[in-house]
Protein backbone atom coordinates (compact mmCIF):
# COMPACT_ATOMS: atom_id res chain seq x y z
CA UNK A 1 0.00 0.00 0.00
CA UNK A 2 1.18 3.19 -1.16
CA UNK A 3 0.71 6.80 0.37
CA UNK A 4 2.21 8.43 -2.91
CA UNK A 5 -1.08 7.81 -4.67
CA UNK A 6 -4.52 9.68 -4.10
CA UNK A 7 -6.81 7.60 -1.86
CA UNK A 8 -9.40 5.54 -4.00
CA UNK A 9 -11.78 3.83 -1.98
CA UNK A 10 -12.93 3.61 1.52
CA UNK A 11 -11.00 0.49 1.83
CA UNK A 12 -8.22 1.37 0.73
CA UNK A 13 -8.78 4.66 3.59
CA UNK A 14 -9.65 1.97 5.89
CA UNK A 15 -6.57 0.00 5.55
CA UNK A 16 -4.37 3.54 5.82
CA UNK A 17 -6.21 4.53 8.68
CA UNK A 18 -5.72 0.75 10.20
CA UNK A 19 -2.23 1.56 10.07
CA UNK A 20 -2.13 4.67 11.85
CA UNK A 21 -3.74 2.91 14.59
CA UNK A 22 -1.21 0.02 14.63
CA UNK A 23 1.69 2.77 14.70
CA UNK A 24 0.15 4.48 17.42
CA UNK A 25 -0.02 1.19 19.68
CA UNK A 26 3.72 0.88 18.45
CA UNK A 27 4.86 4.50 20.10
CA UNK A 28 2.26 3.64 23.37
CA UNK A 29 3.94 0.26 23.46
CA UNK A 30 7.67 1.52 23.41
CA UNK A 31 6.77 4.15 25.39
CA UNK A 32 5.47 2.23 28.24
CA UNK A 33 8.42 -0.31 27.82
CA UNK A 34 10.98 2.05 28.14
CA UNK A 35 9.11 3.55 31.30
CA UNK A 36 9.57 0.20 32.75
CA UNK A 37 12.75 -1.19 32.10
CA UNK A 38 14.96 2.12 32.54
CA UNK A 39 15.95 2.99 36.21
CA UNK A 40 16.07 5.53 38.04
CA UNK A 41 19.25 6.81 36.92
CA UNK A 42 18.19 6.79 33.25
CA UNK A 43 15.00 7.58 33.67
CA UNK A 44 14.60 11.25 35.03
CA UNK A 45 11.41 12.66 35.67
CA UNK A 46 11.79 14.83 32.56
CA UNK A 47 11.96 11.82 30.31
CA UNK A 48 9.55 9.70 32.12
CA UNK A 49 6.71 12.45 31.58
CA UNK A 50 7.78 12.84 28.01
CA UNK A 51 6.97 8.71 27.73
CA UNK A 52 3.78 9.17 29.59
CA UNK A 53 2.65 11.97 27.92
CA UNK A 54 3.42 9.90 24.66
CA UNK A 55 1.86 6.73 25.70
CA UNK A 56 -1.38 8.70 26.57
CA UNK A 57 -1.47 10.90 23.30
CA UNK A 58 -0.85 7.68 21.01
CA UNK A 59 -3.87 6.07 23.04
CA UNK A 60 -6.13 8.85 22.14
CA UNK A 61 -5.13 8.87 18.10
CA UNK A 62 -5.66 5.51 18.27
CA UNK A 63 -8.78 5.39 19.43
CA UNK A 64 -9.79 8.73 17.23
CA UNK A 65 -8.77 6.73 14.01
CA UNK A 66 -10.69 3.17 15.53
CA UNK A 67 -13.92 5.88 15.65
CA UNK A 68 -12.96 6.88 11.59
CA UNK A 69 -12.67 3.27 10.37
CA UNK A 70 -15.79 2.47 12.67
CA UNK A 71 -17.64 5.10 10.24
CA UNK A 72 -16.37 3.92 6.88
CA UNK A 73 -18.43 1.60 4.57
CA UNK A 74 -15.78 -1.02 4.67
CA UNK A 75 -14.56 -4.39 5.82
CA UNK A 76 -11.45 -3.49 8.40
CA UNK A 77 -8.15 -5.64 7.24
CA UNK A 78 -7.70 -8.50 9.71
CA UNK A 79 -5.04 -7.05 12.49
CA UNK A 80 -2.30 -9.40 11.78
CA UNK A 81 -2.23 -7.99 8.15
CA UNK A 82 -1.90 -4.31 9.01
CA UNK A 83 0.76 -5.38 11.91
CA UNK A 84 3.19 -7.03 9.26
CA UNK A 85 2.32 -3.85 6.78
CA UNK A 86 3.47 -1.66 9.54
CA UNK A 87 6.86 -3.92 11.13
CA UNK A 88 7.68 -4.16 7.17
CA UNK A 89 7.61 -0.21 6.08
CA UNK A 90 6.91 1.68 9.82
CA UNK A 91 8.57 0.30 12.45
CA UNK A 92 11.89 1.67 13.02
CA UNK A 93 15.26 -0.28 14.56
CA UNK A 94 15.02 -0.59 18.00
CA UNK A 95 18.80 -0.36 18.50
CA UNK A 96 18.79 2.92 19.20
CA UNK A 97 21.44 5.11 21.59
CA UNK A 98 19.13 5.87 24.09
CA UNK A 99 14.98 6.52 24.49
CA UNK A 100 15.23 9.71 23.74
CA UNK A 101 16.31 9.05 19.77
CA UNK A 102 14.32 6.05 19.87
CA UNK A 103 11.15 8.42 20.67
CA UNK A 104 12.38 10.98 18.08
CA UNK A 105 11.86 8.52 15.33
CA UNK A 106 8.83 7.16 16.80
CA UNK A 107 6.85 10.76 16.30
CA UNK A 108 9.05 11.62 13.01
CA UNK A 109 7.84 8.38 11.78
CA UNK A 110 3.79 9.07 12.78
CA UNK A 111 3.87 12.91 11.58
CA UNK A 112 5.56 11.38 8.40
CA UNK A 113 2.96 8.86 7.85
CA UNK A 114 0.09 11.11 8.74
CA UNK A 115 1.56 13.92 6.18
CA UNK A 116 1.59 11.59 3.66
CA UNK A 117 -1.76 10.41 4.32
CA UNK A 118 -3.17 13.79 4.53
CA UNK A 119 -1.85 14.65 1.10
CA UNK A 120 -3.13 11.00 -0.59
CA UNK A 121 -6.95 12.11 0.90
CA UNK A 122 -6.07 15.96 -0.47
CA UNK A 123 -5.40 14.50 -3.98
CA UNK A 124 -7.91 12.03 -3.85
CA UNK A 125 -11.43 13.66 -6.13
CA UNK A 126 -13.17 10.22 -4.22
CA UNK A 127 -16.21 10.87 -2.05
CA UNK A 128 -16.01 8.76 0.82
CA UNK A 129 -18.51 7.56 3.42
CA UNK A 130 -17.30 10.11 6.36
CA UNK A 131 -16.99 13.62 5.61
CA UNK A 132 -13.86 14.25 4.18
CA UNK A 133 -13.19 17.79 6.23
CA UNK A 134 -13.95 15.75 9.17
CA UNK A 135 -11.68 13.38 8.07
CA UNK A 136 -8.83 15.84 7.27
CA UNK A 137 -9.69 17.68 10.67
CA UNK A 138 -8.47 14.83 12.50
CA UNK A 139 -6.06 13.61 10.64
CA UNK A 140 -4.36 17.49 10.96
CA UNK A 141 -4.90 17.63 14.72
CA UNK A 142 -3.13 13.97 15.30
CA UNK A 143 0.01 15.44 12.49
CA UNK A 144 0.01 18.79 14.72
CA UNK A 145 0.48 16.43 17.97
CA UNK A 146 3.62 14.33 16.49
CA UNK A 147 5.09 17.42 15.39
CA UNK A 148 4.83 19.01 18.68
CA UNK A 149 6.07 16.17 19.80
CA UNK A 150 8.93 15.95 17.88
CA UNK A 151 9.95 19.16 18.95
CA UNK A 152 9.43 18.28 22.55
CA UNK A 153 12.00 15.66 22.03
CA UNK A 154 14.14 17.30 20.25
CA UNK A 155 14.24 20.44 22.65
CA UNK A 156 14.47 18.21 25.40
CA UNK A 157 17.76 16.52 23.93
CA UNK A 158 19.23 19.93 22.86
CA UNK A 159 19.20 20.85 26.98
CA UNK A 160 21.27 17.45 27.75
CA UNK A 161 24.26 18.67 25.18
Amino acid sequence: MSLTYPVATDHQLARLLQIGMVLEEVVEARAHKHRETLDAEELDPETADLLDEAAEESETHRKRLESLVDELDAEPVAYDEIETLVAARYESDTDFDGVLYDQLCNEETAYKFYDDLITAIEGSDVEFSIDRERLLSVLREIRADEKEGAEQVTELMEERE
